[in-house]
């Protein structure tokens, strides 16, 4: 379950649920592999939770075209 970041805040960045989870996935294998880090204080424990942060914050830039 997400508390945070809320959900209809993570949707007003991104246009539907399956492009939020295919984009923090990918974060989220980009920060394991690389530690490669955004923001500087994350409040989840887990990538996948660092990368819905990031994307919440508005620090992750997603490409419109990448989606498609």
């Amino acid at each position: 379950m997400i508390i945070y970041p809320s959900i209809d805040k993570l949707l007003e960045k991104v246009d539907s649920k399956y492009s939020l989870c295919t984009i923090s996935a990918k974060r989220a294998k980009e920060m394991r592999e690389e530690d490669n880090y955004i923001l500087s204080d994350y409040h989840s424990p887990k990538e996948v939770g660092k990368a819905l942060e990031e994307i919440a914050s508005s620090d992750l830039v997603i490409d419109p075209e990448s989606l498609t």
